[in-house]
């Protein structure tokens, strides 16, 4: 909410702020934990704000809970933030680009895709640098506190 407060509605394309809580819960809980935010996630936005769109949101559902799934399985078999980001980030196009052609929807989904990463790079570029460094201080964090 804080994004689209600061930057308007079009800021959430932007900078993407519901995927970085999915990705961040894929890399800290694993592939269950970040599947369920990514489900839980874009409901509980659009109960509270509205956002995203009705006849976007079953899309928004797919894309981040395929997000959330992937980095987290990606994360305990590869064990690299980044690279478990970027597989996480080319499949889930990949997917919500197939959704999109297989859902009834009056999308065209070459062109719904291109324009979210179009729009969307800064924030796909903020989860990349920034994602892993915070997962990093978090996990040492809990380590440190569990002893």
């Amino acid at each position: 909410m804080l994004v689209h407060y600061f930057g308007g509605v079009a800021a959430g394309r932007l900078f993407l702020p519901m995927q970085f809580f999915v990705l961040a819960a894929g890399l800290l809980l694993g592939w269950r934990g970040g599947l369920v935010v990514g489900i839980l996630t874009p409901l509980i936005s659009y109960s509270l704000t509205g956002m995203p769109a009705v006849s976007i949101l079953p899309f928004i559902i797919v894309e981040s809970s395929v997000y959330g799934f992937l980095v987290g399985f990606f994360q305990e078999k590869l064990k690299n933030a980044w690279l478990s980001l970027v597989g996480a980030l080319i499949v889930g196009r990949a997917i919500l680009f197939f959704s999109i052609i297989l859902l009834p929807t009056k999308l065209v989904a070459s062109s719904y895709v291109f324009s979210a990463i179009k729009d969307g790079w800064r924030g796909i570029l903020l989860q990349i640098i920034l994602l892993p460094i915070a997962i990093a201080a978090v996990s040492k964090f809990l380590k440190n506190e569990r002893i």
